[in-house]
């Protein structure tokens, strides 16, 4: 592309709104379906079931986005996201009012293809900028979430007792934002020659792609450093509540938690420009080991806000490095199934953590819920150092 595209141009910022309104939708679902859950579910453990449904449904969804995407474009796929976002909303707020649980789970799943559209906003951010500065725009663009971190959590606790039924408000409130979401995305143009002209079976297969040392290890980063961060997130607001903790508490850990998650992307893309995307990816690993030591310490407040910022963090650190990683290992015509794969893993290692959260916390308890959690991070180290080795092989043979 040619330089006439400076990074913030017109259809960045307004993907970067789109990604506000996206996150919100996504944190606005964790504090408060938990909750509902627990409220509906006809026995404890089934409580995040409805934040499950979530993720399964963004993992049925990668294939159907994918070929949505192929067919249609970047636009009206992700327009058919949004109204999939407002739809859903009002349909959750229909299962609130009638206090039907399983409608509730049926209503997060059919949510999650606006999910599986919104994971795909950071890969089309590269789009919209130079192919030098495509780092960068990918972390702008999920830096995006922090309209989430401010407006998701303070919604869901401005909206509690808005109506006799709890959360009611917050529902109705994210159809509204679907709405918005709409015509925001039809004010962005995406550049012709990103426009998918091609079959899904071009380019090379999709096992070759997935045979890559350096998309393997970006899937790794991507799925566990997504289910770490899913897995202790989820079950803050059940273990905060559990604690004996208010509601304006956990709105308040949850914001922070999100602002970790996305304030750095205004200058993670800069890092890892300077330092190399394994060695950001590598402080990653380090922070989310870093959050779990300090929740295994305490229940209180401070103890709850601090660990999951730093959850944030790393999860910013992981996320935005395996997406470069990702953007390295698959040509143009390869593109919609390369990023419909690498969704799939990170859906499907949510949708286990999101049920695994629930489980683990109202029959375990938090300190149990950290200790397992410490398998994914190591794994993921395990990758990275991998990984490291393995460039470090190929530069030796070139250079000899």
């Amino acid at each position: 592309m040619s330089s006439k595209h400076p990074l913030l141009n017109k259809n960045l910022v307004l993907l970067i709104i789109c990604q506000g309104l996206f996150l919100t939708n996504n944190v606005t679902f964790i504090a408060i379906n938990g909750l509902v859950g627990l409220s509906l579910a006809p026995v404890g453990w089934m409580a995040t079931l409805p934040v499950m449904g979530y993720v399964v449904g963004g993992a049925f969804s990668t294939s159907i986005v994918a070929k949505s995407q192929n067919h249609f474009g970047r636009k009206i796929s992700f327009q058919l996201g949004l109204l999939v976002a407002m739809l859903s909303a009002l349909l959750c707020a229909y299962a609130a009012v009638s206090r039907n649980f399983w409608l509730l789970v049926i209503s997060t799943f059919i949510a999650g293809y606006y999910s599986a559209n919104g994971q795909l906003y950071r890969f089309a951010a590269a789009e919209l900028t130079d192919l030098k500065q495509r780092d960068k725009a990918v972390s702008w663009v999920l830096a995006g979430g922090i309209l989430g971190a401010v407006i998701g959590p303070n919604l869901a606790s401005w909206t509690r007792d808005l109506f006799d039924t709890a959360f009611l408000g917050a529902y109705l409130t994210l159809s509204i934002a679907g709405f918005i979401g709409i015509f925001v995305m039809q004010c962005i143009h995406f550049p012709e020659e990103y426009k998918t002209q091609h079959s899904l079976a071009d380019g090379r297969p999709l096992k070759v792609i997935l045979e890559q040392p350096v998309f393997m290890v970006a899937i790794i980063g991507a799925a566990l450093g997504y289910g770490v961060m899913n897995l202790l997130m989820a079950a803050t607001p059940l273990a905060m509540q559990i604690c004996g903790l208010p509601f304006s508490d956990t709105a308040l850990v949850l914001e922070w938690h999100v602002i970790g998650m996305f304030a750095p992307g205004f200058f993670t893309g800069s890092l890892i420009q300077r330092f190399g995307t394994l060695r950001i990816m590598g402080a990653g690993v380090i922070l989310n080991l870093i959050c779990i030591v300090i929740a295994l310490t305490g229940t209180d407040l401070h103890q709850f806000l601090i660990a999951l910022f730093l959850l944030g963090v790393g999860w910013n650190f992981l996320f935005t490095g395996s997406t470069s990683l990702a953007m390295t290992a698959y040509k143009p015509n390869e593109r919609d199934k390369a990023q419909a794969a690498i969704n799939f893993f990170v859906f499907g290692t949510m949708a286990f953590t999101s049920f695994g959260s629930g489980a683990l916390i109202t029959s375990q308890g938090w300190s149990i819920l950290n200790i397992g959690s410490l398998v994914p991070v190591i794994v993921t180290a395990v990758a990275l150092l991998w990984l490291a080795s393995q460039n470090k092989k190929h530069r030796k043979v070139h250079s000899t």
